[in-house]
């Protein structure tokens, strides 16, 4: 089952979080091997990290269970993130007046591919 060119791939969809605030944590890990990338997630104090690590968590066992890959040969090929809907609220000001909030959220797909 093993191929030249295996790409392991795992995604989250509809995580509330913006995408410019995930973009941040996800260029910490690009193209970086999975070993690096878990502890350099592991220790990142912003939310995104929490959330961009349980992605390259589901990735890396996609690898084992269902290639029969070794971790310690894989490297984090691409980091995907982008929007999804957005929630638009409406919170009250002064004098009637009302001004519209909206509330992002995205999708994370991250794509891993062994070392030769």
């Amino acid at each position: 089952m093993k191929n030249k060119y295996t790409v392991i791939k795992a995604s989250s969809r509809v995580l509330k979080s913006t995408p410019r605030k995930l973009n941040l944590v996800a260029n910490l890990v690009r193209n970086k091997k999975v070993s690096f990338a878990t502890v350099q997630l592991r220790f990142c104090e912003k939310k995104a990290a929490g959330l961009i690590g349980k992605v390259l968590n589901s990735a890396i066992a996609n690898a084992q269970y269902n290639y029969g890959l070794d971790i310690d040969n894989l490297y984090i090929k691409e980091v995907l993130v982008g929007k999804s809907f957005t929630l638009r609220r409406v919170f009250p000001k002064a004098m009637g007046r009302a001004n519209r909030i909206s509330k992002h959220y995205s999708n994370i797909t991250i794509k891993l591919e062994e070392i030769i």
